[in-house]
């Protein structure tokens, strides 16, 4: 296996230590964006844990307290998991990053770890591993979205809000709303506006900047992206170019 350390990333090393995702391209927004965001959070308790063998990068989990998570989920006193994503399969990292979490809410007095999985999308974690880890199901929202739950104690469950119908009535125009948490979303949501131009839309832009707006406005429990054109959920993940246009064209 070789050499295998845990790294926590925070406001010192953030600079040195980098992101995970988009690695290879530093100087792009979406890398800018989530290196800023991350020093903004680290504050608020978030954490961004790295898995290294043999100084290369094998995985990584990010969490936050649920009163300031990027997810829409109604709870208190949970820490919920953002992401967790391993390249170096075979060697249980991902239940070494999981562990890690569930340990830091213990000593944090936490009642429980949260994560929401989808099984139609790459963008969240995998829901396997969550279950072979003692993780329950809890509850679900449309577009398959599920809420796992790793409970501490006998507090009362964390669940998901039921007016994701009501949250898209108020967009008739196409709108892209989003959040500076992933690398990705900047990329995301430059496809849509290109691939909207294509059909001679334009789109609105929203960025999210707090959990408030996050939980009042996001149309998944996702959270920090989404797109909405005639009341309709086009996309809560990054598209290509051709497939935003022919989503769009679907209600055009």
């Amino acid at each position: 296996m070789g050499t295998v350390e845990i790294v926590h990333v925070d406001n010192k090393n953030s600079h040195e230590e980098g992101c995970y995702c988009l690695r290879s391209k530093p100087k792009s927004e979406g890398y800018i964006n989530k290196s800023d965001w991350l020093i903004e959070r680290f504050n608020e308790g978030l954490q961004y844990i790295k898995i290294m063998e043999n100084d290369k990068q094998a995985g990584f989990i990010e969490y936050a307290p649920i009163e300031y998570s990027s997810r829409v989920v109604d709870g208190e006193n949970y820490l919920v998991i953002h992401c967790l994503w391993v390249n170096i399969t075979g060697k249980g990292y991902a239940t070494q990053l999981i562990n890690k979490c569930i340990e830091d809410a213990k000593q944090q007095q936490k009642d429980g770890v949260i994560v929401i999985t989808n099984p139609d999308t790459s963008w969240t974690p995998s829901k396997d591993v969550f279950i072979k880890n003692n993780f329950v199901e809890m509850d679900n929202a449309p577009y398959h979205f599920e809420l796992l739950v790793y409970k501490l104690t006998d507090a009362q469950n964390p669940y998901f809000p039921n007016d994701w119908d009501e949250r898209l009535k108020p967009f008739t125009e196409l709108t892209i709303i989003r959040t500076k948490q992933c690398p990705f979303l900047s990329i995301a949501a430059d496809n849509v506006v290109d691939g909207a131009k294509k059909l001679g839309l334009d789109a609105q832009v929203i960025d999210i900047k707090s959990r408030e707006e996050l939980l009042r406005l996001s149309p998944t429990p996702y959270g920090v992206y989404g797109v909405i054109y005639k009341n309709k959920l086009i996309a809560y993940h990054r598209l290509t170019v051709h497939s935003a246009t022919k989503r769009l064209k679907e209600y055009f």
